[in-house]
């Protein structure tokens, strides 16, 4: 056995589903992986290796291979670095990582990504699970393998990565002003068990301390709140402009019509006056988080 074939057996083993399936609405993305596709294709058949000989060195099944090559799957970076080895690529296979990362998730996060990238100020209220961008990777993969039907356990994983990638909202400089209100039904929601629900609450409370962020609490001995109709959520930015969505408004699309924004102000603003103080907020998540 080669050091390659050595090395390739170490890879983690994915011969039914490894990689993404390519949404084929998704023109850019379809465009990027099927050159990337082509390009592999290319340098193999130089190389004079069959698909089958190829995918055995890199830990692929043949199918596989040809799916990625065909543009019908998105590979992932593990396949790419291998594949740069075995085909002697000097590092331009390796380097398409970096266009295939940008549409390795589906077009509608990419956008709200790029949204919440530009925002200056954001606003959520979430009355069923805790805002995806609070959640710790355990509790979405929780929550996202709950759903009915179930995901693969390949998309689960390509859903959790997409929505971890989004944090990154609170590493940027300057930092926006970000506010949250959370219901506190789903607060007390062991969503993963006991061990996944307390490092969720740890990381509420690590988020709800930061200078930048204001985390709330809508109580549920509050009878009624403007709420009630869904997730409202609302970004705003530098020059003026904002879009906003509520599941209970406007068929629940994204809007950027100012009488529509205004509404959706007003609601998130009655929500926020109505929830806990910020400090009342992160107080009554250190008593639940003592209590587990």
């Amino acid at each position: 056995m080669t050091a390659v074939e050595a090395e390739a057996g170490r890879l983690k083993e994915e011969a039914d589903e490894p990689g993404w399936e390519v949404d084929p609405d998704d023109e850019w993305g379809v465009a990027v992986i099927t050159t990337v596709g082509r390009q592999l294709k290319l340098r193999r058949e130089a190389a004079g290796m069959r698909a089958i000989e190829f995918g055995r060195i890199v830990g692929y099944g043949e199918d596989m291979v040809y799916k990625i090559e065909g543009g019908k799957r998105i590979p992932r970076q593990e396949f790419l670095d291998k594949a740069d080895k075995v085909l002697n690529a000097g590092g331009l296979i390796a380097a398409a990582w970096e266009d295939v990362k940008k549409v390795r998730y589906p077009k509608t996060v990419r956008q709200l990504g790029k949204l919440e990238g530009r925002a200056v100020e954001i606003g959520v209220y979430e009355c069923n699970i805790i805002a995806g961008l609070l959640q710790t990777p355990e509790h979405a993969r929780a929550v996202i393998g709950a759903a009915q039907p179930p995901y693969s356990p390949d998309d689960v994983e390509r859903m959790v990565a997409a929505r971890l990638d989004r944090r990154a909202v609170f590493e940027r400089d300057p930092a926006p002003a970000l506010s949250f209100v959370l219901e506190e039904g789903v607060l007390r929601r062991p969503i993963g068990g006991k061990m996944v629900w307390r490092q969720q609450l740890e990381r509420l409370l690590e988020v709800g301390r930061l200078h930048n962020v204001v985390l709330q609490v809508m109580p549920m001995n509050c009878d009624t709140h403007s709420g009630l109709d869904g997730r409202i959520e609302l970004l705003k930015f530098a020059d003026g402009t904002a879009v906003g969505r509520s599941d209970g408004a406007f068929s629940g699309r994204p809007t950027s019509d100012p009488r529509q924004l205004r509404i959706l102000e007003l609601r998130y603003g009655t929500i926020r006056a109505q929830a806990l103080s910020p400090c009342e907020s992160l107080a009554f998540i250190e008593q639940l988080l003592g209590e587990t």
